[in-house]
């Protein structure tokens, strides 16, 4: 039964920067569509933030047509043909017709063209390859529409072709199936991934990396990954051991588990050597590892205590520890043996995330203990150190007079 949102193709030609843009790159001898993610995703009721175009035209037509326009462009992509063009201030990709002449698995050596059915044959899967008309007419020469109907992502064409060109595009059918597709994965698709999984080796890390981030925040990642782990690309993808339950406990709460790093590091991280071992298979970037190697030292510190999280307890490690990473860890734990949560632990983690009461601030500074008399160097941070221990153990407080007794205890230390 159709099921798909017809009338958001007009409201997508409705746009003011678009139709200008769609009028000054459509004449009679020249073509330019609307393509792929946009009106997939219009059609599916979705939003639309990024409007790709195709033409008939050159790249260099590209940029004098934007120029004769008063537009402005931009070279992003001009090898294989991609030209963005900022019409008031909004970014649209125009990218001319084209063939694959030549493919490595990495990269692809083009032939323009100005045949819109090659060029739709070419794209990866049936949803990507559809087409809207500056005239509102949808063009479907891969029976992309079917395929959304049905919520299911298939290749174009032989399955095993379309990844030879691009092994990439492995990784893509399963984000793909995750963010777009109901029930099981295309059957060939599938098949065809797992034969030609050992192109993957090829690609860049950060390729690799790139969309499965974007996997572990698409709409059925939970149900991907494990799609991912029965047929033996996880553990390629991890080099390591899966925790599935964690995973679904922090992607259901979407306050704490939006972000991809989070849903990785309840997937993937057990211990710190996990965070190194992943910055290292996915090329993470330093925030990126920052905040495993946080998870998995916050972990560790939970699981090897016996005793329970309580109020007191959330007030040191909030001192201690990043607010948002502590919720994604107790999130993921929860039901687990260890760490016992105490119930008003929770009601005082809310607190402190939502401000109502302040994360503690160790009430100490060099400067304090340089007027008490000791001389600046080495031992300045040594007895720093041991006064916040203290701090921490004695239960954060903040007050004018513990202060005072706190600063009295380190310098007699000193």
């Amino acid at each position: 039964m159709e099921t798909l949102d017809r009338t958001a193709l007009t409201s997508l030609l409705d746009r003011p920067a678009l139709r200008r843009l769609l009028e000054a790159y459509n004449d009679q001898v020249e073509e330019t569509r609307i393509v792929g993610g946009a009106v997939r995703n219009a059609l599916l009721g979705r939003p639309v933030t990024e409007i790709d175009c195709t033409t008939t035209m050159l790249p260099e037509a590209i940029v004098e047509r934007a120029k004769k326009a008063g537009f402005k462009s931009v070279p992003t992509g001009i090898d294989h043909g991609t030209i963005t063009v900022i019409v008031d201030g909004e970014p649209f990709e125009i990218t001319t017709l084209r063939e694959d002449v030549e493919t490595d698995g990495r990269h692809a050596v083009v032939h323009f063209g100005r045949n819109f059915v090659l060029d739709a044959r070419r794209r990866d899967f049936t949803i990507n390859a559809l087409s809207l008309g500056f005239d509102g007419q949808l063009y479907d020469y891969t029976d992309g529409v079917a395929d959304l109907v049905a919520r299911r992502v298939r290749f174009i064409g032989d399955a095993h072709t379309r990844i030879r060109e691009d092994y990439l595009r492995i990784m893509r059918f399963f984000r793909f199936h995750a963010e777009y597709a109901d029930g099981d994965p295309d059957p060939e698709g599938l098949a065809a991934s797992g034969a030609e999984r050992d192109g993957l080796a090829i690609l860049s890390k950060e390729r690799i990396r790139h969309e499965l981030l974007r996997l572990l925040v698409a709409r059925r990642a939970e149900d991907t990954i494990r799609i991912l782990a029965d047929h033996g690309f996880l553990a390629w993808l991890l080099g390591g051991a899966a925790e599935f339950g964690r995973l679904v406990r922090v992607s259901a709460d979407r306050n704490i588990g939006s972000a991809a790093i989070h849903r990785l590091a309840a997937l993937a991280i057990m211990v710190e050597e996990d965070a190194e071992r992943l910055r290292e298979r996915l090329r993470l970037s330093n925030d990126e590892h920052k905040t495993l190697g946080a998870y998995a030292r916050l972990l560790c510190l939970l699981k090897s205590s016996a005793l329970p999280v309580d109020v007191v307890a959330i007030r040191r490690l909030v001192a201690d520890h990043a607010i948002e990473i502590l919720e994604v860890v107790l999130t993921a734990s929860v039901g687990e043996p260890i760490p016992v949560v105490d119930a008003d632990a929770y009601e005082a983690l809310a607190r402190f995330r939502n401000g109502a009461e302040p994360v503690p601030v160790f009430p100490l500074r060099g400067a304090d203990l340089i007027a008490g008399g000791i001389p600046k160097g080495p031992k300045i941070g040594e007895l720093l150190a041991r006064g916040r221990e203290a701090w921490l153990t004695e239960g954060c407080r903040t007050d004018e007079n513990y202060a005072k007794d706190l600063l009295g205890r380190v310098l007699e230390q000193g």
